[in-house]
């Protein structure tokens, strides 16, 4: 069984930057093809990025491109989402997820193909 933690949320000015870190322990990281989900107040669930299983391949909503970058370190069963040029509507409780699968999957958009979940982080960006 995986376990993820998030960490490195907090509260940011308009423009400002943060870097978000999801640990994992139990399981084997290098089999998971892992994402990053955000959450708003009175909203679903919604995608952010995902990251392949090697790190080759990486994916993002269009209104997080330019401004995201996810990333992975193996070694330290780690993901990292660093954010720049925050906007208010970024405001929300950040969620890294994690799904087995085969080396050459797709990553995935869903929320639904995700197993793993960590409890999430909040990032408030003021304006």
């Amino acid at each position: 069984q995986v376990q993820l933690v998030e960490s490195g949320g907090g509260l940011v000015q308009a423009g400002g930057s943060l870097r978000l870190s999801c640990t994992a322990s139990g399981g084997t990281f290098s089999r998971l093809s892992l994402a990053w989900f955000r959450q708003a107040p009175g909203k679903e669930r919604e995608f952010v990025t995902a990251i392949s299983r090697s790190g080759r391949d990486t994916y993002y909503a269009d209104s997080v491109k330019s401004r995201f970058t996810i990333s992975r370190d193996n070694d330290k069963k780690s993901v990292f989402l660093e954010m720049t040029s925050l906007k208010p509507e970024d405001t929300a409780t950040y969620y890294c997820a994690g799904r087995s699968v085969i080396l050459t999957a797709p990553t995935s958009v869903q929320v639904t193909d995700y197993t793993y979940w960590g409890h999430g982080t909040q990032v408030t960006v003021s304006s």
